[in-house]
């Protein structure tokens, strides 16, 4: 109840109606399939047309909701956090302004695993227990044209400040995508660890050896050459680890401390005077995959920089524990109804986003106080060990004995509508910004 209170707090306009609007979403006997619907929810005390009125006219407190993410934060989690991205596509709203293509595993453009809308980056906390449980705590849209990498780094130099100090340095994890580098050297000064995956096919170079001063010639930037794809070239690792999973059977970890990449002065680096840049490789090798027989085995391929010494075990199982967040965009799209509505603004999107990520926080908080119901072919499980979507089927039973927040209506006679004969302008189309196609350097060119 104390979150409930916060949240409501957190939701300064129609604060009753978004809030309302929260519950209805977790108190749906079905999955959100449409947003209108939600207002024939008995937890929505509200008209429909307040509905979508909420979500265009209210306010939602993002610094504050981000502080009450961080302020309830699971106990005994470790410090480590999955960042991704996810799209929403909004692939024919030609009136909907800030979009662009991003990357979407489902949807395809012209042959591309692209789609048009708006993009969000996640950031959840992660456990070690074999569940699909994370917990949401900063969530931001990406602006057209702006640069992923800073924006990435502003998210985590904003979670790290609202952090509690402790010793233990916060990691973040990152797909392959991410700029393992630029995010290394952004990241430098604060005390948060980055694990980024990173191409079997990159090269890394050693420290040059010790110029004596008294010999001719420009001292060399880049020692012996590390290339991931050629063992030759690697040497003798500074740090090793193994042990024994059920899954994947024995696990050989093993790292290189003080190698950096080569840069050129171009795109991100240039006119930056091309810094050294220095991090740790890790290679995580497993005896066998979790898969039917037929898939190849490789080998993972890891960059580490921060503060102190890198920990190889929680290294490896902190990336294999990203996946989890994958789990968290399934059930908020698929259950909770993140990108259900058909909204015009990217502003209402937002709104609607911060309140599916308290939504399935409180999911989270609820766990262990509701009871479990079960299909007739489901398995009787312990409380504390139930699922989200099992969490949210007991809910509706929790919310009547807990209460609510929000003020009731005060007022249930619909309003007049639009007057008779009165019709809207056109709505304005934003165009989507594309990329400029990059001529190939071996094109001819005709005079």
């Amino acid at each position: 109840m104390v979150f409930r209170r916060s949240l409501r707090r957190c939701l300064p306009s129609w604060g009753d109606a978004l809030f309302e609007l929260c519950d209805a979403a977790l108190c749906s006997p079905e999955r959100v399939c449409s947003v209108p619907a939600l207002s024939l929810e008995p937890a929505f005390r509200r008209s429909h047309g307040s509905l979508y009125k909420a979500l265009a006219l209210g306010s939602v407190d993002e610094d504050g909701l981000r502080e009450l993410l961080v302020a309830h934060q699971p106990d005994g989690w470790p410090q480590v956090f999955a960042v991704d991205s996810s799209t929403w596509g909004r692939r024919y709203a030609a009136t909907s302004p800030e979009r662009a293509f991003y990357y979407s595993p489902s949807a395809s453009t012209s042959g591309r695993p692209v789609v048009a809308g708006w993009s969000y980056q996640w950031i959840c906390q992660l456990d070690w227990a074999p569940d699909a449980w994370t917990a949401p705590v900063d969530v931001t849209r990406l602006k057209p044209g702006e640069d992923a990498t800073t924006a990435t780094v502003s998210q985590i130099r904003r979670l790290v400040a609202g952090l509690s100090v402790s010793d233990a340095a916060p990691t973040f994890v990152f797909d392959a995508g991410y700029d393992p580098i630029a995010l290394g050297a952004e990241l430098a000064d604060i005390h948060a660890q980055v694990v980024v995956r990173i191409s079997p096919q990159r090269v890394f170079h050693h420290d040059p050896p010790v110029w004596p001063p008294s010999t001719p010639g420009r001292r060399p930037r880049h020692g012996a050459r590390f290339a991931l794809s050629e063992p030759k070239t690697w040497t003798a690792p500074d740090a090793k680890f193994q042990t024994h999973d059920a899954r994947y059977g024995t696990v050989k970890v093993s790292a290189w401390r003080g190698l950096h990449p080569r840069l050129y002065n171009k795109r991100r680096w240039k006119g930056s005077g091309l810094p050294i840049v220095r991090g740790t490789v890790v290679r995580v090798d497993v005896e066998r995959l979790p898969r039917p027989p037929g898939h190849v085995k490789k080998t993972l391929w890891l960059w580490w920089s921060g503060p102190g010494e890198v920990d190889l075990e929680l290294c490896w199982r902190a990336y294999l524990r990203r996946f989890d967040i994958e789990h968290s965009f399934r059930f908020l799209k698929s259950t909770l109804g993140w990108t259900t509505p058909a909204l015009r603004m990217p502003e209402q999107a937002d709104r609607w986003t911060w309140l599916v990520a308290a939504a399935y926080t409180q999911l989270r908080l609820a766990r262990g106080l509701v009871d479990d119901m079960r299909l007739p072919w489901e398995r009787r499980l312990d409380p504390s060990l139930l699922t989200p979507a099992r969490v949210r089927r007991g809910f509706r039973r929790l919310r009547v004995a807990i209460g609510t927040p929000a003020h009731a209506p005060k007022s249930m006679t619909p309003g007049p509508g639009r007057p008779k004969g009165t019709t809207r302008p056109p709505r304005t189309r934003y165009p989507i910004p594309r990329r400029d196609k990059r001529r190939r350097p071996d094109r001819k060119i005709r005079v």
